[in-house]
């Protein structure tokens, strides 16, 4: 039985992703991005690497340079001017003390009114296939740190304590609980993908669209709440 799916909330103001890599918010939540950033709303772009390592026929210094200006590009594209980088090694993420102590400075120096992340189960999919590392690795130590920031005993060096995050939204969840209806922004949420063209010509698939690998996507969510077009999210209360 398909779970239902509720409207995701949108009574905030500020909002900071927090993601792997490059890229990564571009397969779908990128769209969801567009429409709040039309709102007036103010959401920040936080990645803990730079992609260096995604890309096999390009050397990780090269590539990283590469990935960090496509994502300020595509960032752009949908509204979003504070992109940063934790310069943590792709591919080695680990959620660890280093991890959180980074999320809670960046936590307190934002103070985001909720959190995006990207997709932390094992798997893409029911079935699908293994999930990066570095997804399951942030995406686990998002509550924690989220925890932590507003702990002033912990981390005192990061910053003033901030409590203020009400929920985490995990785009491309195994198990959403949300959706978001990105009928007028769908169109703006592809060229930001567009934009990660070093990556996509990697991937050396002739047969690869962007509009049409999106598009089915949001077909399917919207179909659950009733509009042309969505993306979905699993919603965890801080």
């Amino acid at each position: 039985m398909t779970q239902e799916l509720a409207p995701l909330p949108e009574d905030w103001g500020r909002a900071v992703a927090i993601v792997a890599h490059p890229d990564d918010l571009e397969y779908g939540a990128a769209a969801a991005v567009a429409r709040w950033t039309a709102q007036g709303k103010d959401v920040r772009y936080v990645l803990a690497t730079r992609g260096e390592a995604g890309i096999d026929s390009i050397p990780p210094e090269r590539a990283g340079e590469l990935r960090t200006r496509e994502q300020e590009n595509s960032a752009a594209v949908v509204g979003v001017s504070v992109v940063e980088f934790l310069d943590h090694p792709d591919g080695l993420v680990v959620n660890g003390i280093e991890l959180r102590r980074d999320l809670a400075e960046v936590i307190r120096r934002h103070r985001p009114d909720v959190i995006i992340g990207l997709n932390y189960r094992q798997r893409w999919g029911d079935t699908g296939p293994w999930n990066h590392v570095d997804h399951r690795e942030l995406g686990a130590a998002l509550p924690d740190a989220v925890r932590d920031a507003a702990n002033r005993w912990l981390f005192p060096e990061a910053g003033e304590p901030w409590g203020g995050v009400q929920w985490m939204a995990y785009a491309s969840s195994t198990s959403p609980t949300h959706a978001v209806d990105v009928t007028e922004s769908f169109d703006t949420g592809v060229a930001s993908l567009e934009c990660h063209r070093t990556y996509l010509e990697a991937l050396d698939d002739p047969e690869f669209d962007s509009d049409v690998f999106l598009r089915s996507a949001a077909v399917a969510v919207g179909i659950r709440i009733g509009v042309e077009l969505a993306v979905s999210f699993e919603v965890v209360p801080a």
